[in-house]
């Protein structure tokens, strides 16, 4: 009796520690931030973790931190679940890693896209000032090519027929308190241009190439790597959805006279825990 009593008793607690043991931890989502240096980046990880504001230096590696959606931001997969339920505190919790933006330090960033685990979307920071410049124009649409192509690569390299796993694109307009900024609508439009340039440099540079080998077209052709549509006409980031990549852009400011404004961007976040 005394045997069996010590069975019943002490084999669940032995089995649930096994279970336990054995069970991975869970990893909580993550989120890049991306975009050339001075966009805001960092300011707004600062935002996300401490609920302030700070000032900020420029970034010279990776940087993530464990922050919390702020209140009166409901997780997609917590629409149902009460406030006081744990598993509710839990899905409010997300990984945020800031990436340099100087053009020598963005390796951090593409070696991410390269094998992105358990990352959930990018938020890609645009100032949206700068962008009404052709200097800062050309440069963020030249780094967000490029992120761009990689999640295409990333996409059409599966080796399944059922394809990677969605990491859709938030391009965070960023500084609209300024009286330069560009509204969100004229930065897409603003982007898609200046990256349909990108594009076309990007082929006479490979056509000229080709040219001096003295490569034959089909395997130029395959040599090839176009972003969007077959490279020809007008870019426009519907075009990534083939690629299983959304692309949306929504304004904001996280430092200005009138306060912070970046619930739109939580929101998106918010939308993908």
């Amino acid at each position: 009796m005394v045997f069996t009593f010590l069975l019943a008793v002490l084999l669940p607690i032995l089995l649930h520690q096994f279970l336990y043991r054995k069970a991975a931890p869970t990893t909580l989502p993550t989120f890049l931030l991306i975009g050339p240096s001075g966009a805001g980046k960092t300011a707004f990880l600062t935002l996300a973790e401490r609920k302030a504001v700070a000032q900020t230096h420029t970034s010279t590696a990776p940087l993530t931190i464990q922050a919390l959606l702020p209140d009166g931001h409901t997780p997609s997969s917590s629409h149902y679940r009460s406030p006081g339920d744990p598993a509710y505190e839990r899905s409010r919790r997300f990984l945020l890693v800031d990436t340099p933006g100087h053009g020598k330090l963005r390796h951090f960033a593409t070696s991410r896209l390269a094998n992105p685990s358990n990352v959930r979307g990018i938020v890609f920071v645009v100032d949206a000032a700068s962008v009404a410049e052709e200097p800062g124009l050309n440069e963020t649409a030249a780094y967000l090519h490029d992120v761009l192509l990689a999640l295409q690569k990333r996409y059409t390299g599966a080796k399944t027929s059922k394809g990677p796993k969605e990491i859709p694109v938030l391009i965070a307009a960023n500084k609209m308190d300024l009286f330069t900024a560009l509204p969100p609508n004229l930065v897409k439009l603003q982007l898609e241009k200046a990256i349909s340039e990108v594009r076309k440099s990007k082929a006479k540079g490979l056509k000229d190439s080709g040219v001096a080998i003295g490569a034959e077209d089909d395997g130029l052709d395959e040599e090839r790597e176009w972003l969007g549509e077959g490279g020809e006409g007008s870019f426009e980031f519907g075009q990534m959805e083939e690629a299983g990549t959304g692309v949306v852009v929504k304004g904001g400011n996280v430092v200005g006279g009138n306060g912070v404004h970046v619930g739109d961007w939580f929101e998106w976040i918010a939308d993908l825990l």
